[in-house]
């Protein structure tokens, strides 16, 4: 799909927006969620904006959410709080909601694709986890990723949280070792698994670490853009 170098937005209606790529952190405009790689920046202002923000459909289906309609909204409907149903933070911006069923989505959780390849498998977008996330050890609500073989699981919520921790850490300049200790929230880059029987009906303990071209990937996917070096940048910096 074609993008335009340059566009108006209703939103910021007093210059063009050009399409750039940065891999310095950026928070969206429209959103007002993390952002990197490929964004609709205003040369005269710090205005940013995601491109799947920037042109974003009016409408759009989602294949969880068979009888829903989707509809973009500048600004979170009514005057309760309102919770992405992907990624479970708090919708300040941008949306996409549905009247009929009460759900909301990000633009970008919108557009996660359902399935990513970091390299090594595949990882598939899943409504509800049905094992253990990998940071939380919790199935709480949200979305996921997970492997075919149920092995490697994280909330988007839970990459989300690392990735702002770590980027705070870093480009706020907190000392070392906190940015050490966001560095380890994530498992490290070579995945193992372990099988350790014990007793007689004792569990199958498991022991396995999240590859990191598999959180590289999913946090490519996250921030809205498709890029692999961009996921392989950042997947590097909270993975090692």
């Amino acid at each position: 799909m074609k993008f335009d170098r340059e566009i108006s937005h209703p939103i910021h209606p007093q210059h063009k927006l050009k399409l750039e790529h940065t891999e310095i952190p950026f928070n969206c405009d429209g959103c007002k969620e993390a952002g990197i790689g490929f964004q609709y920046k205003c040369q005269k202002c710090d205005f940013h904006l995601h491109k799947a923000c920037a042109v974003a459909a009016r409408t759009i289906y989602h294949p969880f959410y068979t009888r829903c309609e989707f509809q973009f909204c500048y600004d979170p409907p009514g005057a309760t709080r309102r919770i992405c149903d992907a990624c479970r933070n708090d919708v300040l911006g941008f949306v996409y909601h549905c009247k009929r069923c009460d759900f909301d989505l990000h633009p970008c959780c919108a557009n996660l694709p359902q399935v990513l390849d970091d390299g090594e498998r595949n990882l598939y977008l899943c409504l509800k986890l049905s094992n253990s996330c990998h940071h939380c050890g919790g199935k709480g609500p949200g979305w996921s990723y997970r492997s075919h073989c149920k092995t490697y699981n994280l909330h988007v919520s839970c990459v989300k949280e690392l990735l702002v921790e770590s980027w705070q850490a870093i480009y706020l300049n907190v000392d070392k070792n906190k940015v050490r200790e966001m560095q380890t929230r994530i498992p490290s880059l070579k995945g193992t698994l372990k099988n350790n029987d014990g007793e007689r009906g004792g569990k199958v303990m498991k022991y396995c670490q999240i590859a990191g071209g598999a959180v590289g990937a999913i946090v490519s996917a996250i921030l809205g853009d498709p890029t692999p070096i961009i996921g392989a940048v950042v997947g590097h910096l909270i993975s090692k």
